[in-house]
């Protein structure tokens, strides 16, 4: 079963189990509520509402809220002197569907499960993770160096030949005709 979904002023094909991209919802992560604006629910039996179906429901939980990547913005006019460079970030908000409810009653869920992406978690973690290394580096054995030979002679050195004035190049400056 799959649905369209309307989110921020653009539509969505979700079935249950998929993660979206939508533009940015105001909820916090791991939060799960309810999408109301479905246009169309689609499967054995196909719903299509003008402009919603009533009594449809997706439920979807908050994965991620974070910026797209960078696109550039250049604007120029011609022989004018102008030239302008910006570069913009989207928000958005990561959804994962959980489950798509028909206005018959019938359920379609996943049995995935979400998995919510928390920068300050993973923070944390690397964090934590130098600290570890650092212990197990001061556990190991310690590596025996190799000594450098000592050289026997003096080493040659090569003398640079001093380049000399620059050739003048063969090519003479354009005359002008008037």
């Amino acid at each position: 079963m799959y649905a369209i979904i309307r989110a921020g002023g653009k539509q969505y094909k979700v079935e249950a189990g998929d993660t979206v991209r939508v533009e940015k919802i105001e909820k916090k992560l791991g939060d799960s509520f309810e999408l109301a604006e479905v246009l169309m629910v689609g499967g054995d039996k196909a719903f299509v509402g003008s402009p919603l179906v009533s009594g449809a429901k997706v439920t979807a939980v908050v994965t991620r809220q974070a910026k797209a990547s960078k696109i550039i913005v250049f604007k120029k006019k011609r022989r004018q002197g102008y030239r302008k460079m910006q570069g913009h970030r989207q928000l958005f908000t990561e959804l994962f569907i959980q489950s798509i409810t028909t206005p018959e009653g019938t359920v379609a869920k996943t049995d995935k499960s979400a998995r919510v992406f928390d920068p300050a978690k993973s923070a944390e973690r690397k964090a934590a993770a130098p600290k570890a290394k650092a212990s197990a580096s001061a556990e190991a054995p310690a590596k025996k160096t190799a000594a450098k030979k000592a050289s026997g002679g003096a080493k040659k050195t090569a003398t640079k030949k001093a380049s000399g004035a620059k050739k003048a190049s063969g090519k003479t400056a354009a005359t002008k005709k008037s």
